[in-house]
């Protein structure tokens, strides 16, 4: 057996490697550089965590793990704790005694993976801990996990992400292996030049997972919609849900609540210690959705992740993928649900344009947004679409919304034609641009005292689209702002308040002259699900033990009960002490030796002398 595969089954007690996890863990343990994209939940860790431990046992000394979270931080250390390997953080929740433990520890090489964020490893300190270690030969690897941040293209950008270039500069043939879950070819391209990882080999594993069902809904009134979700597939089980506000944060969190919900608040303008306690509510208890904007989630490893919402559109697929990818980590079926509207393109159009960016990096932004617009209003398999933006070939899935339930299609392009030329003619006749509300009224011919008042029921193509209704209009015109046949005039008025008008652009010639067709999907609002029966009310069974038979689901429960003890008990989430897969090996065994645990998945050497007696006992054996 070789070294790393001992590793692999002694300390973290995992049968054998998935995927391309052996040859990035060989490649990095010969003192090769990597770049490793791996989708989440895909064990992005154990790539530098067994590499670590068995360089560390090779006398090359220390790991040190770029982490840009607190949190996330202390729950690997945890881990690897529970796992019976000697790792620590430095962050600034240490106090200076605690600070100088660490340090010393370090320095004398009882440390095999050391946590640290950018900010402090590039201080003039850290640095110096870090030539020392070097000088001695006892540096041995840099992991820097979520290196997405280091990109301007990333959705996650972080300028101090930039200095770990003198990781390369200042201690040169100490191997490095940058990790993320998202990077399109640009971003890659980014990665690699910001880090100096040109001689670094790229391992890419399939973005794709197969666990998770994606469905996108017309957005009607969103609240209602997902409460309808929730209710109707995920009762009891733990999800997040994004909000682009943190004023819709606080609003939407307090209406779940109110429905009887489990449901907590978190963005950042909330203070710290809320933050932390939601947080680890969130991650230590069952059942909890987490209401949040995009400043939670970056490095959550909660495996049981039922579901994750969006009732606001990101800025992006790889935003899109990274938040979705928080669902269903234990492998186990999860739902990406995502509600859909017109006012999201014109905020995220408006986002985009009112930027101080330079108008190169704005066209970049918007042809991210783009590709995310596509997605949402696809008629075909989404996952296709999804894995096609990673640069991967797919078949259709069967299983997101539009394979499941193809939608009905109906020709629009007529109607766009109409739209954008009663767009030109209301602009001609008044010599300035109106909104939305007011260009549908027109089309339709509706004689409102505003239409009257600007002689717009005068113009050739007042009435000419009575025949569309108002939904059709709004998803015929969400598509041409999506496609930029439609563009957004921002006009500034003297109370110092603004309102988009909608204006003809480059694209609409095309359009208007039937040379582009418009095809959209009759209806995507209906309520998901209907291939799905009604869950179970909260108290069912975690996914992962509903196929045990009766005796079993006893044990799992008793297991289940014995572990929440021991996590309190170690102040961790549960799934750090076992994950729910590991529970329901061990009751379908119904073990009677210590003999009997070993070879079970997630049950290393140390976890079987710490806690093996205790599963026994819990066990009846």
């Amino acid at each position: 057996m070789s070294a790393a595969l001992s590793v692999l089954h002694g300390v973290f007690g995992y049968p054998a490697f998935r995927g391309p996890q052996e040859a990035i863990v060989d490649h990095v343990i010969a003192g090769g550089d990597a770049l490793v994209l791996m989708p989440t939940g895909g064990g992005k860790s154990l790539c530098y965590q067994v590499p670590a431990i068995v360089r560390q046992q090779q006398g090359r000394g220390v790991t040190i793990v770029v982490s840009p979270l607190i949190a996330l931080m202390h729950d690997q250390v945890g881990a690897l704790h529970e796992a019976g390997v000697d790792a620590a953080f430095l962050n600034s929740t240490l106090d200076w005694e605690q600070t100088q433990d660490v340090e010393l520890r370090l320095q004398t090489g009882a440390i095999t993976l050391l946590y640290a964020a950018p900010e402090r490893l590039t201080t003039p300190r850290f640095l110096g801990l870090l030539d020392d270690l070097y000088q001695q030969g006892h540096l041995s690897l840099f992991a820097i996990d979520e290196a997405h941040c280091v990109s301007q293209w990333g959705h996650d950008f972080r300028p101090e992400y930039r200095a770990l270039s003198i990781l390369h500069e200042r201690y040169a043939g100490v191997p490095r292996i940058a990790l993320t879950a998202t990077a399109d070819a640009l971003t890659r391209a980014d990665i690699i030049e910001r880090l100096r990882l040109e001689e670094a080999q790229l391992f890419i594993s399939s973005f794709d997972r197969p666990n998770i069902r994606y469905t996108i809904v017309e957005k009607k009134d969103a609240t209602t919609q997902l409460l309808r979700f929730i209710e109707r597939e995920h009762a009891g089980d733990a999800g997040v849900v994004y909000c682009q506000s943190r004023k819709r944060v606080e609003e939407l969190a307090a209406t779940l609540v109110e429905a009887g919900i489990a449901a907590l608040p978190y963005h950042a303008g909330l203070p710290a210690d809320v933050r932390q306690q939601n947080q680890n509510r969130f991650l230590r208890e069952e059942g909890i959705v987490m209401v949040a904007t995009i400043a939670f989630g970056m490095g959550i490893d909660k495996p049981d992740v039922r579901f994750v919402g969006h009732v606001d559109m990101p800025k992006n697929i790889e935003g899109y993928y990274q938040e979705t990818g928080r669902a269903g980590r234990d492998g186990l079926a999860a739902d990406a649900w995502m509600a859909y509207g017109l006012q999201d393109v014109v905020n995220q159009r408006r986002m985009i344009d009112e930027s101080p960016a330079g108008e190169e990096f704005k066209q970049g932004l918007r042809g991210k947004l783009d590709a995310l617009l596509g997605l949402a209003e696809a008629t075909d398999c989404r996952r296709v679409r999804l894995l096609a933006y990673f640069g991967e070939a797919s078949e259709p899935c069967g299983n997101c919304d539009n394979c499941l339930h193809p939608p009905e299609v109906w020709d629009a392009t007529d109607c766009a034609r109409k739209l954008l030329s009663t767009i030109y003619r209301v602009h001609q006749s008044s010599g300035i641009g109106f909104g939305t509300g007011h260009i549908m009224d027109v089309l339709r011919g509706k004689k409102t005292e505003k239409v009257e008042q600007f002689g717009h029921d005068k113009i050739s193509t007042f009435g000419i689209g009575a025949e569309f209704t108002e939904p059709q209009l709004r998803a015929v015109l969400r598509q041409l702002l999506a496609t930029g046949a439609v563009g957004l005039h921002k006009v500034l008025l003297e109370s110092g308040h603004s309102f988009d008008t909608l204006c003809l652009t480059d694209a609409s010639r095309t359009v208007l002259r039937g040379e582009v067709p418009v095809r959209l999907r009759a209806s995507t609002a209906a309520a998901s699900g209907r291939d799905r029966k009604r869950r179970s009310p909260a108290g069912t069974l975690p996914a992962a033990a509903a196929n045990l038979g009766q005796d079993a689901q006893v044990r799992f429960i008793n297991l289940k009960a014995w572990r929440a003890e021991v996590a309190r008990e170690h102040g961790l989430p549960a799934y750090v002490i076992f994950h729910d897969a590991t529970l329901a090996a061990i009751a379908q065994l119904q073990p009677r030796t210590l003999a009997d645990l070993q070879g079970i998945s997630g049950m290393g050497a140390k976890k079987l002398e710490a806690y093996g007696a205790d599963v026994l006992r819990v066990c009846g054996g």
